[in-house]
């Protein structure tokens, strides 16, 4: 597993570029571990108090996932699996779970 270590030793804009060119380390073919939950980088972005590092946090699960991490390190267990699941599901990994309800692509 690899862990790029964002946010240790490294300032707002050297973590953001990391996140950024997360999938290159795919090329090594071990799994992506990202651990990116209420770092002192996202309150240097946000500028504001422990809601907007939440908000901030939320922002670099999605981006990590999207970006090609298979695990998220998190505080907020519930909050992140929410977003995993949804940011799976927009990059196709997941299928909709049989009788859930489906768009009307004639809508």
């Amino acid at each position: 597993m690899i862990d790029p270590g964002i946010g240790f030793g490294k300032n707002a804009a050297e973590s953001l570029m990391l996140l950024k060119r997360l999938h290159e380390f795919s090329k090594l073919g071990y799994p992506l571990l990202v651990g990116t939950s209420r770092k002192s980088f996202i309150r240097s972005i946000t500028r504001d108090a422990s809601e907007a590092r939440s908000w901030g946090t939320a922002a670099t699960i999605v981006a990590a996932i999207m970006n090609g991490a298979h695990l998220v390190r998190v505080h907020d267990v519930r909050q992140a699996r929410v977003l995993a699941d949804v940011t799976d599901g927009i990059l196709g990994s997941r299928k909709p779970e049989a009788g859930s309800q489906k768009e009307d692509a004639r809508a």
